[in-house]
């Protein structure tokens, strides 16, 4: 069997790049480590290091190790942490991981609820992309994710439950829209504000194009003089595109070749605020999830709907339900905050 000290021992070197270095980490001396080592490669009759200059590398098979001890030991502390609450939710902890936009509007009415039905239990939130999250569920780092996924969301040992379908939209300049009868966080689809009534139509006769010899978005009569269409990802073929984090830019080139052309992306950033002032400067457009304009607002913008385009919002924990006592009382939470929220 293996033991959980040379795994932990084996995850440090993977972790600092040296045995010196692990030491200090773990506050062992430098010996201790390297016996350790030494006896964890007995056991599995395999190298699992390497010299690499003045410090070491892990083998194919220590990496392989390295991956699988840092779940096992996030799993024992979990296990830890699921003992000393056993009693039930008079004590105990949930740490959450979840996207910037969740966690400014879907997670903070979560743990007010939370937090008041079980102020013994202690609370941790921190901010994090779907891939970081999910590593840090499997690692033990964090309890709960709430993650987002354009398509199927399937991970290896994962719990996923879907918490709401969240809308796409194309986000454009708000040009001679009024920009005041929308609220900071207002409503979004689905409000009788919503699309022109909201945003102020589009000038009829007028779609955007970028004008060679600039870097501002314009708007241009088409030649034939007839309306163009007043929304939809191909009247913007032509303009400067604004892409966010890997998942979205690869979701938003998706969608803009399945319109007929690939997006002139000039400027990348996971900040919704960016985007949209970016956007409100006239220097590209973008397309933002609802969560996104449900958090934060620019006033010189307008967001049409993407017909048929959204994404789900899910809250994820690792291993087959049941899940703990209080991780299970935070996702009922989360639940009734998603069923809840109407800003679109």
């Amino acid at each position: 069997m293996l033991d959980l000290t040379r795994l932990r021992v084996l995850v440090a070197v993977a972790r600092e790049g040296s045995v010196t270095a692990a030491a200090d980490a773990l506050h062992y001396a430098q010996p201790s480590v390297s016996h350790h080592l030494a006896r964890l490669e007995a056991e599995v009759g395999l190298p699992l290091t390497q010299r690499a200059g003045r410090g070491v590398r892990l083998t194919e098979a220590g990496e392989l190790l390295a991956r699988r001890a840092e779940e096992i030991l996030g799993q024992v502390e979990a296990a830890e942490t699921e003992l000393s609450a056993h009693a039930g939710l008079r004590t105990g902890r949930v740490r959450l991981a979840a996207f910037p936009s969740a966690l400014a509007t879907l997670v903070p009415t979560a743990a007010a609820r939370f937090a008041a039905a079980h102020p013994d239990v202690e609370l941790a939130l921190t901010e994090a992309e779907p891939p970081a999250a999910l590593t840090a569920l499997r690692t033990g780092a964090v309890d709960v994710a709430v993650v987002f996924a354009h398509g199927p969301l399937e991970e290896r040992g994962v719990t996923v439950e879907p918490l709401l379908t969240e809308p796409l939209y194309l986000v454009t300049p708000a040009d001679d829209a009024p920009a005041g009868d929308v609220p900071a966080g207002g409503a979004l689809a689905g409000d009788a504000r919503v699309g022109d009534a909201e945003f102020g139509p589009r000038p009829a006769g007028r779609v955007p194009t970028l004008r060679a010899g600039t870097d501002r978005l314009t708007r241009a009569a088409p030649a034939s003089g007839r309306a163009a269409p007043a929304s939809g990802l191909a009247a913007f073929a032509g303009a400067r595109w604004i892409a966010g984090c890997e998942r979205c830019r690869e979701h938003l080139v998706g969608s803009c070749e399945r319109a007929g052309f690939t997006p002139a992306i000039a400027f990348e950033t996971d900040d919704y605020v960016a985007v949209q002032a970016l956007v409100a400067a006239g220097l590209g457009v973008s397309t933002l999830p609802g969560l996104a304009l449900a958090a934060n607002r620019h006033p010189g913008v307008r967001a049409d709907p993407l017909p048929g385009d959204g994404r789900t919002v899910a809250v994820a924990t690792y291993g087959r339900s049941p899940a703990p006592l209080p991780v299970q009382a935070f996702r009922t939470a989360l639940r009734e905050a998603a069923a809840e929220f109407t800003r679109w």
